[in-house]
């Protein structure tokens, strides 16, 4: 009975681990490549610095995702924007059938010229949008070999 209160005593202390890391290496850095080591680190995203080093020296596959804000705020702007553009061609189209149920053609054929110069001036407004995100992707989002 004396052996099984040994057994079941608990030692106390944290497990071993399975593979400890023992062997330890040091290495000295001027300020230009501390600051550099360190702008990759925080790049990286890893919380740990050690292991970040360890998958430099190993050469282990180190992503970096950096988002930009206001790249995503213009993007979700212009979903939205594009998203009223839907509703109204919806609404264009249900505009006429009406329009033509419930009025003469001549009073009809006048306000679908006043929906079309409106319709005209929209048009132009939805090429004037695409060509600032085409000139926005291309100087902010698209990777330059110039910059």
């Amino acid at each position: 009975m004396n052996e099984k209160d040994n057994f079941k005593r608990n030692k106390g202390g944290r497990k071993p681990k399975l593979n400890p890391s023992t062997h330890r290496h040091v290495f000295r850095l001027n300020d230009e490549e501390n600051a550099r080591l360190l702008s990759l680190f925080e790049s990286s995203g890893m919380r740990n610095k050690a292991k970040f080093i360890i998958s430099l020296l190993l050469e282990r596959e180190i992503k970096t995702v950096k988002i930009d804000l206001q790249a995503m705020e213009y993007h979700t702007q212009l979903t939205k924007l594009f998203g009223l553009f839907r509703s109204i061609g919806v609404n264009y189209n249900q505009v006429v059938k009406i329009l033509y149920r419930n009025f003469s053609e001549k009073k009809a054929a006048a306000y679908l010229y006043r929906l079309e110069k409106q319709t005209i001036e929209m048009a132009a407004l939805c090429k004037n949008i695409i060509e600032l995100t085409q000139e926005f992707e291309s100087k902010y989002l698209l990777n330059d070999p110039q910059k």
